[in-house]
Order: structure tokens, then sequence, then C-alpha cells
């Protein structure tokens, strides 16, 4: 068998003849300094994240070179290369749309380069699952480092934190609780520092997850962005790279079945947002294994949540950092983790958490096993005549008395029917209705936008109504909060029965029984559906990446990555006992 080529010699050059591929490359990268001693040795590529509109990727300059410090010491050669940035904010139509795009550059600039291993820096919600993404296709070895939470803001005495705390103030405003003055003050104190959101949004559940599945270092994921502790752990997760260039320990070997596995629970148990399950139906997909929905419902009514983070309970990740970020999470679920899954660090799951400092006594943000915030996990799977093929509710997150309720449909039909009419006061609403969004899915926004937070019609909000069932083939941030079905499959530009309802037709949600059901008989749902016709071509439908995107992206239950980017199923997860 051949002996991989390693360091200048990987992937050279398609000219005819490797000698002169090899001569020429050598020739161009001393231009940049480099001398024949530096050149021998492994080559960790560094990916470059940052951007001006970023501010969760703030500190990743800094982050690198601390990186590359551990890369030298290690007897590396770092080498940073660009790919695109995201920020959900800063990402027109919706950073879901462009998440694919980040994995394919990812892919294509780790095949493309001779690097031995990659430093994957990644925060803001889609840059972690796209950079994990590419790397699993490439399956090179790789190591994620995040760029870590905020710090929290404050006003008037009280702690904010982005963007759970942007949404109960710009609730308060839209009701007319506070003024102008004071919705501008409190925008001077979400964001307080760099990095990403400190509540558990996604960017935290994407990186304590990364951590449980074993692709970053032990202790890696709740680090604050301004602490000196991210420096340090971006120099070890350097000279970690190097190792692993050595060793030959590649992404497939890491994400597992099993190792997927324990990213889902810890998913249930730190009540995550919804995203990820998106998020890790794609990375799972990438290596040939599908996410089961209905193993991932079983192992959700065993799994209680255990961390008091909002928007579910009352702290910040920067009091779960200060208890030992994922180490005390995992003491409480060993039981039910695999914890002999292999770690990017060389030593299994249940040797790092052996090894993991003890949990400090007197804390109360991670909870005993047998004394929950919430006795299931997070989330629930929901099926039914509006969603045969699945669709997400976060109970830990939503009123309990609304998880089993029945009430009128008041249908939008798109977001821009949504912007112009759900304030409006002649809008046929009342608080037991069930508000209805269509076309936000994966094809008929596109790129499937964080619009399932649908807001609470202005009138109601001024009477008092702090919560509805809301449903959409959309998607949520996992800084919301709220009695939300989001993620209705099939979509209902592609025909899914959502694309069928009605004003005033009737929808029964009950969570217990996993249901969500419109009631209308099959024989109405039949006529309507021959009188259904599809949305029209938008403008840029036609061409270039929106092109290839609606052409190519799968169904929320598949992660919405594009079809051509997995190989064929030959395993899934939970793996169950």
């Amino acid at each position: 068998m051949a002996k991989a080529k390693r360091g200048m010699r990987r992937g050279l050059t398609a000219y005819g003849d490797e000698d002169f591929s090899l001569f020429l490359r050598t020739a161009f990268i001393k231009a940049m300094g480099y001398t024949d001693d530096a050149l021998s040795r492994p080559i960790v590529g560094i990916t470059n994240t940052y951007s001006g509109f970023n501010a969760c990727h703030r500190t990743v300059p800094e982050l690198i070179e601390a990186v590359k410090r551990g890369v030298m010491l290690a007897g590396g050669l770092p080498v940073e290369f660009p790919v695109i940035t995201l920020h959900e904010s800063f990402a027109y139509p919706t950073s879901m749309y462009l998440r694919n795009l980040m994995a394919m550059d990812t892919e294509e600039m780790i095949r493309a380069q001779p690097v031995d291993s990659t430093v994957l820096i990644g925060g803001c919600d889609k840059t972690v699952p796209a950079l994990l993404m590419g790397a699993a296709s490439a399956d090179v070895p790789a190591i994620m480092l995040v760029t870590g939470p905020m710090l929290t803001g404050n006003h008037k005495g009280e702690r904010l934190g982005a963007c759970t705390d942007c949404r109960r103030f710009w609730g308060r405003f839209r009701a007319g609780e506070i003024d102008q003055h004071e919705i501008n003050a409190v925008n001077e104190k979400l964001a307080p520092t760099a990095g990403t959101c400190m509540v558990m949004g996604t960017a935290s559940t994407m990186a304590l997850c990364t951590e449980a599945m074993g692709m970053m270092l032990p202790g890696g994921a709740a680090i604050p962005a301004v602490m000196a502790d991210r420096i340090r752990n971006a120099e070890a997760t350097g000279a970690r790279a190097v190792a692993i260039a050595k060793e030959g320990l590649i992404p497939s070997k890491i994400m597992t079945p099993a190792a997927i596995e324990n990213a889902l629970r810890v998913l249930l148990a730190i009540s995550g947002s919804t995203n990820a399950i998106v998020h890790f139906a794609a990375m799972a997909g990438r290596l040939g294994i599908e996410l089961d929905l209905e193993a991932f419902d079983r192992i959700g009514r065993e799994t209680p949540v255990l961390v008091d983070l909002k928007p579910t309970g009352q702290h910040y990740m920067e009091d779960l950092y200060r208890v030992g970020g994922l180490a005390p999470i995992l003491r409480e679920l060993k039981p039910l983790l695999n914890l002999d899954a292999p770690t990017i660090s060389g030593r299994t799951l249940g040797e790092e958490l052996e090894a993991a400092p003890p949990t400090p006594m007197a804390q109360d943000v991670v909870r005993p096993f047998k004394q929950p915030i919430f006795r299931e996990g997070g989330m629930a799977v929901l099926r039914g005549n509006l969603a045969p093929g699945g669709a997400i509710v976060k109970q830990s997150a939503a009123t309990a008395r609304l998880m089993q309720h029945e009430g009128r449909a008041v249908v939008f039909d798109t977001l821009e029917d949504l912007a112009a009419r759900i304030d409006s006061p002649d809008l046929d609403v009342s608080a037991d209705d069930v508000l209805v969004l269509r076309n936000a899915g994966p094809k008929g926004a596109p790129g499937m936008p964080e619009a399932g937070y649908i807001p609470i019609p202005k009138k109601l909000l001024q009477q008092g109504v702090k919560d509805m069932v809301r449903i959409s083939d959309a998607r949520m941030s996992g800084t919301a909060f709220g009695s939300i079905v989001l993620h209705i499959t099939p979509e209902s530009a592609i025909g899914g029965p959502l694309a069928l309802v009605q004003d005033g037709d009737r929808i029964r949600l009950d969570v217990a029984q996993r249901k969500l059901e419109l009631l209308v008989s099959d024989e109405e749902l039949a006529a309507r559906r021959k009188k259904w016709k599809a949305p029209k071509q938008r403008a840029r439908d036609n061409r270039g990446y929106r092109k290839l995107f609606l052409e190519s992206v799968q169904q929320a239950d598949r992660g919405c990555d594009f079809e051509f980017a997995a190989p064929p199923v030959t395993a899934k997860t939970p793996v169950g006992r």
C-alpha cells in the first residue's frame, strides 16, 4: 500500500509531472519567507472566519495567533487560510441558506491545500456545523475551536444577555410597556463583549454538543470569549492539531453514531437550540449516518433537562463555565452515555470525564439527575397529518398549559404577509388561536429562516397575552422561547399538508401524545390538494447558488443539506441500548 503523502506533497496541482508540481509549489511558498526546515514539518491549516460584520468572531485574529503558537511549540508549521464567515444577523436571506456554501468552501479548501490537519475556528451559530460538515466530508484530521460566549450586560441592575433578553425587551416595547428611550438603552447593553450569545442559543448549544461528540478539546465549549483561558485553550488546540496530523486521527473516527448520540443526549439535557437537530442531521449525513427522529424522541423521554440557563432557566454561559462547563453535565448523564466513544484528545469520553476537575459542591447551574428543571428532554418530535415527516417543539421553553391545545388557524402565507398583517388592528385573532406561517421552509423562504418565532399580534400583547401556539415550517433561534412548533416536514412550498391549511381550520396539538393534527377530513384535504399550486418562481431562483440550493436542498429531517453532499446511509443514530 502506497504511503500517504504529507505536508507540501499533499494534493499537488495537476501539471502531469509531480516533481515539477512540488518544485513550483515550494518556489512560490518560499515567497512567504519559509525555509526548507519549516516546510518539512507537519502543516496545520487554520481557518480564518473573521469578518468586520461578525462580532461573534471578533477575537478570531487573537485565537489564530495562539493556535499558531501551539502548533510551533509542538513542531508543526501553522498556515491560516480564509473561508467565508456567517453571522445570523448579517446574512440575507438567512445564515442557514449560506451554511451549505460555507461547508462546501471548507471541504474544498481542505482538499485543495497541503494541510496535514486543520483547526476549525467557528462560533456564531451556523459556522460550527458548516466547518464540521466540510471537515467530515474531506475527512482529513481536524479539531474544532470555538470563539466562546460573551459576558453578560447590565441594565438598571438586571443582567442581560443576547438574545433571549433581546426578544423579551422587544416584546415589552411592542406591548407599550417601555418607551423608545429605554429600548435604545437596552440595545447598548445586550452584547457588551465579543463572543457568541451567552444564553443557550445555537452557538452555545453547538459548542457543548461538539465537545460531547469529541471533536473539541475537553473544557473548550463554555470558556467566555474574553477570558485568558480561551487563549490557552487555543494554544492547546494548536498543539493537539500537530499530534492528530501525525496520528491520522480523522473526523470519521470520532464522529461515530455512538459519539453523535452522546451529543444528542447533551442537547436534550441542556435544553439546547432546536437548530441543533437540523445541524446534527446534516453532519451525521456527511458520514452516511441517519439521524433517527423516532429514536431521538425516545431518548428524550429518559433524558431530563438539567441546565438552568436562559431561555429555559435563569443563568448564563459564564455561570456554566465557572462550575466546570460540560463536565458536570456529563457526570449527571454518565449512566446514559457511550463512555467508550473516542475523542480528539486521543482518550475516550469516559477517560476524559474521570480526569475532569470536580464539580463545585455549592452550585445551582447544573441540577442533579433526580432533581431536573424538566423531567424530559428539552424537545419532542411531533407527527400527524400536518407533519407526516415530523416537527419539533421545544417543550421546556413553552407554556405548559399550551402543550395540549386546540385552536382556530390564523394563516400567514409568506414572511411578507406576516410582516404586513401581524400588527393590524383588523386582524381576526384571539389568544386561543393558532398562528400558522407557511412557505418559510428550506425551499420556500428560501433557506428556512428563524421566522418560526412568530410575534404575538400587537393588539393581543397590549391585552397582556404573553404566549400562544405558533406553527411553521421555519426555524427559530435557540435564544427564543414560547409554545412554538417548528420544522414541519414536508414543507408547504413543495406541497406539504401545511400548504392546505385555511383560516378557521381547527388544529390540535398534543405534545404528550406527540401529535400535531389538522382537524379536516381526508376528503376535504384531497379536494384542496387538487386546487393547490406551487409558489411562483422568484427573481434569482434560476441562477447561481440560489438555483443550486433550490434544486438540491433536502428537508429539515435530512439536515437541509444538499442531496449530493451525503453518501448512502450505512448507520443510524441514536444507537439505543
